[in-house]
């Protein structure tokens, strides 16, 4: 199984939007292997937005992602990088399709919610700034058997 890094930023914690979230990555059949709201410390925010470190707007954002709580998970499932991308929608809402988290709840480009890796590598560095590995729960459900194995 593919894992991917979600975070839903400050602005998507304060507007309650946590629970939508969440119930549109599990209907999509994606799994939430690790979750947690925290206030992300400058260190953590200068590491995940690290390729933009050269760009005018990097001290902003990283000043926006602490400046309140934040929810980060560790999604899994076939393509949940590529799946997690498109549920998020354009990172400019205004080009978001009706129907994904920015199309429908976000117009700011700045305050668009959420963050969603965009490669595998980079999920596997994004996760690495939040979570140990002994924080990651991998399951298989058995819908079957209504029972989780480990």
């Amino acid at each position: 199984m593919e894992r991917t890094f979600v975070m839903i930023k400050p602005n998507g914690v304060e507007r309650t939007l946590i629970g939508e979230i969440i119930k549109r990555i599990e209907r999509k059949g994606l799994e939430i292997n690790a979750l947690k709201i925290i206030l992300a410390s400058k260190e953590q925010a200068k590491k995940h937005y690290d390729i933009h470190q050269n760009k005018p707007f990097f001290e902003d954002l990283v000043k926006y992602i602490c400046s309140g709580p934040v929810v980060v998970m560790v999604v899994s499932g076939n393509n949940s990088v590529e799946i997690m991308r498109l549920l998020a929608g354009a990172t400019d809402p205004t080009k978001s399709q009706p129907g994904t988290i920015r199309g429908d709840f976000s117009s700011d480009v700045r305050l668009n919610l959420i963050h969603t890796a965009d490669a595998i590598e980079r999920a596997k560095y994004e996760i690495s700034i939040y979570f140990n590995e002994n924080e990651i729960i991998d399951y298989k459900r058995s819908i079957d058997k209504h029972t989780f194995t480990k």
